[in-house]
């Protein structure tokens, strides 16, 4: 692994050598990669509907699914300090060869529909901003999540270094978009607290925006972040190492809890107060520049396209994960990249509406959500597992009500569409 002096200061950290903010320096990063998958353009899709068609109602689903994110993320972080070990490979450990070849297929076919909504969100993004027509856009997309890839062969930090600077800029995109659409504090306030339905189609957006928000490849992928990049030599240290990760995973799901947030309130403040029900990403693009101007639109054109550009190479690096942990095989990464490149080329090609294409795949990937939560939940409170780090009682009550929930409203989620 490179980055030696990161291990080192990091140590210095561990012997309590190195006091203040300058602590947390070592342990920045893994969480930042994986909020990445709370910003793809399923959340633009959903987010913009919800506000258009509800106003600031469903803020609090928001809410609450990123500090149900917090607690997932966290268990993931958890796992892999502990063991030394991934979601995926702690599950070929523990579960026969048949249970982790079957994890294995469906998380797959997950990362799969991760990877169509996130490519059709960038390559839409390309032809919103520059008129390109999507098929060439989406092999525009597909050079650049090459690119980006090449920041992991170069090491840790410069693809955390990467994921942190475009997740920057789509944070600004929608900064911008919020300063101009003047919302109403009030009723963002209330929406934040309040929870609340009108009808059931709400409960279907906010099942959606849950869907949207709590992802498998997340699960998955943010323990193979955590499990060798700073190891700790005793228990003692691993629970140093997990006290300030957890500062990480607080900080980088603040910041997509944040976006998603935006992405709601600027609908409502736009869409929802002028009558109207913006279902479509290209029709929010050109609403955008009628009622605020051609900036804002470009702000969230930029958006899209860097949300869906950065998550696509992080579901790559999950596909990796899954792929090593549950049968202990490994193709290379740029193979594995153009593999996943022809079903939305494919899906482009045959001209299939972008954003009825982004909701099919968070259909698919409700399907995933329970197989990634409940071994999960299982592995960490497990004492033979995680020894000194197995949850206590009250994070394994907490992490069973989420699990239950999170995949009971995605099997309603799944029985509304069909």
């Amino acid at each position: 692994m490179d980055g030696g002096n990161n291990r080192i200061s990091a140590q210095a950290v561990l012997n309590g050598e190195v006091k203040g903010w300058k602590r947390l320096l070592p342990f920045l990063g893994p969480a930042f990669i994986a909020s990445v998958a709370y910003l793809d353009p399923g959340n633009f899709a959903t987010n913009i509907t919800a506000g258009s068609k509800y106003g600031y109602l469903l803020l609090w689903v928001i809410v609450a699914s990123n500090l149900m994110a917090v607690l997932i993320q966290s268990l993931s972080a958890k796992l892999g300090i502990a063991t030394g070990k991934n979601l995926p490979e702690v599950a070929r450990e523990n579960f026969s060869k048949g249970t982790s070849i079957f994890l294995w297929i469906q998380s797959e076919l997950v990362i799969i529909a991760t990877d169509l909504a996130e490519f059709i969100g960038a390559a839409l993004g390309l032809y919103l901003l520059f008129g390109i027509p999507m098929l060439p856009a989406a092999l525009i997309t597909a050079v650049g999540s090459f690119a980006i890839l090449e920041l992991q062969r170069r090491g840790y930090r410069s693809l955390e270094a990467g994921i942190s600077a475009m997740v920057l800029i789509v944070v600004l995109a929608f900064a911008f978009q919020v300063i101009v659409a003047h919302p109403d504090a009030g009723s963002i306030a209330a929406g934040m607290v309040t929870p609340r339905f009108e009808g059931v189609d709400s409960v279907l957006l906010a099942a959606g925006i849950l869907g949207a928000t709590v992802m498998p490849h997340a699960i998955y992928l943010h323990s193979s972040l955590t499990q060798s990049r700073i190891v700790g030599r005793d228990d003692n240290e691993k629970r140093k190492i997990f006290k300030l990760e957890m500062v990480d995973i607080v900080i980088a799901m603040l910041i997509a809890g944040a976006v998603n947030l935006a992405m709601v309130i600027v609908s409502a403040a736009l869409f929802f107060k002028n009558g109207l029900v913006v279902e479509d990403l290209d029709v929010a693009f050109e609403q955008f520049r009628q009622l605020s101007g051609p900036v804002t639109a470009i702000a969230f054109g930029l958006g899209l396209l860097i949300a869906g550009l950065s998550s696509s190479s992080v579901g790559t690096m999950a596909g990796d994960v899954v792929m090593q942990g549950f049968i202990n095989k490994r193709i290379n990464l740029y193979v594995r990249r153009a593999i996943t490149i022809v079903p939305p080329l494919a899906i482009i090609a045959f001209g299939v509406n972008p954003t009825s294409a982004l909701v099919m795949s968070q259909v698919i990937l409700s399907f995933g959500i329970a197989f990634a939560l409940i071994p999960l939940v299982m592995f960490t409170s497990s004492r033979r597992i995680m020894g000194s780090l197995v949850n206590r009682k009250v994070t394994t009550a907490l992490g069973w009500v989420i699990s239950a929930l999170v995949v009971s409203l995605n099997l309603f989620l799944i029985v509304e569409m069909f």
